[in-house]
């Protein structure tokens, strides 16, 4: 049998494109009436869905992104870090059904010695800790004042305690430092 009797396609110049090709039906649109009459193919629900452009995919993603730096934000970013208030603690205690969380509430001292304002409000807090929660425990069974550090949120979240104030250390003072001379205890 010899191999070089049959017609290479490969030596032409121009190979012959009437056997390689088929002819190529036209694509009617629903509008059209030959639509409806032309043969459906059995093959028809087997073609891949034609892909979503990319600009969808990029917008999608940007829309993802933008919603965790939102929520990154929003939950878990302070906005107020190291700051720290003087009073003294009035209620601690532990609480929630499914993340127990340490809550207190603590009388600032510029509310205690402003005489010409009206008491606005308590200082409330969640504590970041065990140790610092002993602390301030302590502290409010002693009626010694506490000096707190903390950190402030736009939000709360359940596994960090129920206000947006949290206390991350805390100890005790002298009052005679913080107090103004008129306002500090007398020394015995």
């Amino acid at each position: 049998m010899a191999l070089d009797d049959d017609k290479d396609v490969f030596d032409n110049d121009k190979p012959d494109d009437s056997s390689l090709q088929e002819e190529k039906k036209p694509k009617y649109k629903p509008e059209d009436p030959e639509y409806w009459e032309q043969e459906e193919s059995e093959w028809e629900h087997l073609k891949p869905r034609t892909r979503l452009p990319l600009w969808i995919w990029i917008f999608c993603g940007l829309i993802v992104v933008g919603l965790v730096v939102g929520c990154w934000i929003r939950f878990f970013s302070p906005y107020v870090e190291d700051a720290s208030q003087f009073g003294y603690v009035e209620q601690m205690e532990k609480r929630g059904m499914i993340f127990k969380t340490y809550e207190g509430t603590l009388i600032p001292y510029k509310e205690l010695m402003d005489t010409t304002r009206i008491y606005n409000r308590d200082f409330v807090f969640s504590v970041a800790d065990k140790q610092t929660y002993a602390t301030l425990r302590k502290a409010l069974n002693s009626a010694k004042p506490v000096r707190v550090a903390y950190k402030k949120y736009y939000a709360t979240v359940p596994w960090r305690g129920a206000s947006k104030i949290v206390v991350t250390s805390a100890d005790t003072v002298n009052p005679e430092e913080i107090l103004p001379p008129e306002f500090a205890p007398k020394r015995k």
